[in-house]
């Protein structure tokens, strides 16, 4: 699957733009604060509908603009789609986002610096991350998570509005059992997600790395090895006193975490910041081929500043690696020389061949 092409309109520094990209490895160069990251944010906005930068719509239109669009062609073999996505503020002052979900072969992984949180950031990074792998594997994935805040968040109110309620732990029971079927079975796809994920990072890590070091990432939960919504109904039992002191659910998939080592210690305290970088870009590169394998066709690879703070030795490696794929967007400041890629010129919103 590729992009054919793409039409920008007040998008952040794009008043308009037309771009036809190469199927294969695209090298997108430039001075810094130009526009490159606004680009691959936009052909990532395309396909999946949100942005990998942030979730504040606001922020994506051009200043003063009122209406912001995104158009463009994915192929597949001989099928070809067109995709439309638009901003549009209101009269309330809020943003409206518009459009046709993509096929569902249209998929999307994206790279940058936000994402060296999985490796050392807090939990919830860890969570976001994984829950958005499942997602591109298992269509439920998704609706299951939102169903699951759902009954969480009236559970909390429950034990915040009536902590010292007599009839609370009954009041709390149709939540609890909710709670439990929608939580293991949430748990169960992050499990698998993870499993699938594993087997693929050994191999992106070792092929990255100048070094012969070993990646791991597990799934660490306080329910241990069990599948059954028993078990975490048990475990709220067991946890009510406390959670009635502090009005809130203390345990289940909320609450749950990865483990990221490296040959046994935990990333986070391994290695330098350009280390953990490399960690987390073949978190992401170890993604592709499950998702290509669910979605029956190979994703957009979308690389934001991706060789930055790594050695000359894993730049090369990092290249190697990525021309396996099928269409890669790569940007970089200093355009590397590889064979068979298109490279581009990104300056004050213009993209032209360099």
């Amino acid at each position: 699957m590729w992009i054919g092409c793409a039409q920008l309109l007040e998008f952040r520094n794009y008043r308009t733009l037309s771009w036809r990209p190469a199927p294969r490895l695209n090298v997108v160069t430039g001075p810094n604060a130009q526009g490159k990251t606004n680009l691959l944010e936009a052909l990532g906005l395309l396909i999946t509908g949100r942005s990998f930068r942030t979730s504040r719509i606001a922020e994506i239109p051009r200043w003063g603009t009122e209406t912001t669009t995104l158009t463009g062609e994915v192929l597949r073999g001989e099928t070809r789609r067109t995709l439309r996505r638009a901003l549009t503020r209101l009269e309330d002052g809020t943003w409206q986002t518009t459009g046709e979900p993509a096929p569902e072969w249209a998929r999307a992984i994206a790279f940058g610096w936000q994402d060296l949180e999985i490796v050392n950031g807090g939990p919830s990074a860890r969570r976001n991350f994984i829950d958005g792998f499942a997602g591109r594997l298992y269509p439920n994935h998704i609706p299951t998570l939102l169903r699951f805040r759902q009954v969480l968040a009236r559970r909390n109110r429950l034990l915040q509005s009536r902590p010292h309620d007599a009839g609370l732990a009954e009041r709390l029971g149709p939540w609890n059992e909710q709670f439990a079927t929608v939580g293991m079975e949430l748990l169960g796809r992050r499990r698998k997600a993870v499993a699938a994920l594993q087997t693929e990072l050994a191999r992106v890590y070792a092929a990255l790395s100048a070094a012969q070091s070993k990646v791991e990432i597990r799934y660490r939960t306080a329910l241990g090895e069990a599948a059954e919504p028993a078990a975490l109904l048990a475990a709220l039992e067991r946890s009510q006193r406390e959670e009635t002191r502090r009005g809130q659910t203390v345990v289940g998939p909320h609450r749950d975490d990865l483990a990221i080592e490296i040959d046994g210690v935990d990333a986070r305290a391994f290695g330098s910041r350009g280390q953990q970088r490399l960690t987390a870009l073949a978190l992401r590169l170890a993604e592709m081929l499950p998702v290509s394998e669910a979605a029956g066709t190979a994703p957009v690879l979308l690389l934001d500043d991706a060789l930055s703070e790594l050695d000359p030795v894993v730049r090369e490696h990092v290249l190697r690696e990525i021309q396996s794929a099928e269409q890669v967007f790569l940007t970089t400041p200093d355009a590397p020389t590889v064979d068979g890629a298109a490279v581009f010129q990104v300056n004050g919103g213009s993209v032209t061949p360099a």
